[in-house]
């Protein structure tokens, strides 16, 4: 069915696959961009160094799966849009057999520093490959600085404000802020489905202002730090309890990863504790779901919300952020947003910015959300709301075609008018005089001859 979609499968055996998805994917270059250091104690082994030179050996391989895959179907004039740290190999695969072709290629996670990007043992193949697409995209600019400054620092390259040049080839590298389908959401709260879900929560928790967070249960989610602010904050205005709740949905992911779990036991183990010393016969704080809800369940959710709280500890964009506002077009809800999210650059001015590792701060974040006049919340939602009707999904698609395809042209422009590589040996075969003619009579092209090191072979006469 997906083929005839226009989907083509790439196939790869279960033992390639989680070395490649689960192991360099996931383990290494996951974990690395979002400023996860690699663990030390796994180095003190020689089995762990190896498992990663196995991990990178799929990662390669898996690569050129796909690449065989691309350039199977691939005709003249395709444009090829390569997605996510998964395929960071690809647009070299298909610029080393297709020179001319048209390949994109973008980032959905940060991009870290080059202090922490530098750690990686296979660093600069990485690189180079990546380097070989047209066009280089992340979600911010602090992300495509970092990448350049990544390309100056290891390669040695010239990092200009198009992106990075290489002898005289420039990949463009910019930023381009993914967004979502804010008239989608739109639409749903106008079914009967989402307006008797509305009804009903809004019967469930009257009286009570509401807070939510909605993220996958993941480690750089900052959940705990979200539960313990929301604690420090009943702690300090017991004037609040009962009268506020935290609705929290955690998605599960990686279910059997040890460290998930563990993060898994602990989220329950503080709402447990925070429950138990706040709750009463009539009131629980916290409502804790360990699942996904339906679009429409979600949808009437983020409109009754008064309050969205977002403390990822490290996000590529985050798009709850963009959906809780797109459905508070009536409430006008604040929204409490880390700044380590990609998402604080969009909508920062009409977020409370916080540092999530930062529990006071968060604390102080709910409070102030929670007694903010209504003048404000509606201003402050204006601007957010403003910025994600105008920055959809599909311009952002529209934008980076549109670049890729701008930037290719440009290259073949590039191009045109850089001269062909000098023949040494043909050049070194010339006598004096004839050499002296052909130079005069060259008007495109100026060559500046120094005696020894010019007319002799460099890797035989290094010292001159």
């Amino acid at each position: 069915m997906l083929q005839r979609e226009g989907y083509i499968p790439v196939w790869l055996e279960s033992g390639l696959l989680d070395l490649y998805y689960n192991g360099f994917c996931n383990s290494v270059l996951w974990q690395l961009f979002h400023y996860v250091p690699l663990q030390l104690d796994g180095w003190q082994r020689v089995q762990e160094h190896q498992t990663l030179q196995m991990q990178w050996g799929a990662y390669q391989q898996a690569n050129d799966r796909f690449g065989e895959v691309v350039l199977a179907v691939y005709q003249p004039g395709d444009m090829v849009w390569v997605q996510d740290y998964h395929l960071m190999l690809l647009p070299s695969i298909l610029k080393n057999a297709v020179p001319r072709a048209k390949v994109g290629w973008f980032l959905h996670t940060p991009f870290p520093s080059s202090e922490i990007y530098r750690t990686l043992p296979v660093r600069e193949d990485v690189l180079r490959a990546t380097l070989r697409a047209d066009l280089i995209g992340f979600h911010t600019y602090d992300y495509a600085r970092h990448f350049i400054s990544s390309c100056t620092r290891i390669l040695g390259l010239e990092g200009t404000p198009e992106g990075v040049e290489d002898n005289g080839s420039v990949a463009r590298v910019a930023a381009f802020p993914i967004g979502i389908d804010p008239e989608r959401f739109a639409q749903a709260l106008e079914t009967e489905e989402v307006q008797m879900n509305i009804a009903k929560l809004l019967n469930r928790y009257a009286g009570r202002k509401v807070m939510l967070g909605v993220d996958r249960l993941d480690m750089i989610k900052g959940i705990p730090q979200k539960l313990l602010a929301f604690e420090k904050f009943l702690h300090e205005h017991p004037e609040w309890r009962d009268k506020v709740l935290l609705v929290q949905i955690a998605v599960p992911s990686r279910t059997d990863v040890p460290e998930y779990q563990k993060l898994r036991s602990m989220v329950h183990e503080i709402v447990g504790r925070i429950n138990g010393a706040f709750g009463t016969l009539t009131y629980v704080p916290i409502h804790h779901l360990d699942r996904q809800l339906s679009f429409h369940e979600l949808c009437a959710l983020y409109a009754v919300t008064d309050v969205a709280l977002i403390t990822s500890l490290r996000d590529g964009m985050n798009l709850v952020s963009y959906e809780y506002v797109a459905c508070q077009a009536d409430n006008a809800g604040v929204l409490v947003l880390s700044e380590f999210a990609g998402a604080a650059q969009s909508l920062g001015a009409g977020s409370i910015l916080v540092n999530p590792w930062n529990i006071n701060d968060v604390a102080a974040a709910i409070e102030d959300a929670l007694t903010m006049s209504e003048e404000e919340r509606r201003e402050r939602h204006r601007q957010n709301y403003m910025h994600v009707a105008t920055h959809t999904a599909q311009t952002w698609a529209d934008t980076f075609i549109s670049e890729l395809n701008d930037t290719h042209i440009e290259a073949d422009l590039r191009l045109r008018h850089t001269p062909p590589e000098l023949d040494f040996a043909e050049v070194r075969s010339l006598g004096a005089g004839v050499l002296g003619i052909c130079l005069l009579a060259c008007c495109s092209r100026y060559v500046w001859l120094r005696c020894l090191s010019t007319c002799m072979d460099p890797g035989r006469h290094k010292h001159c």
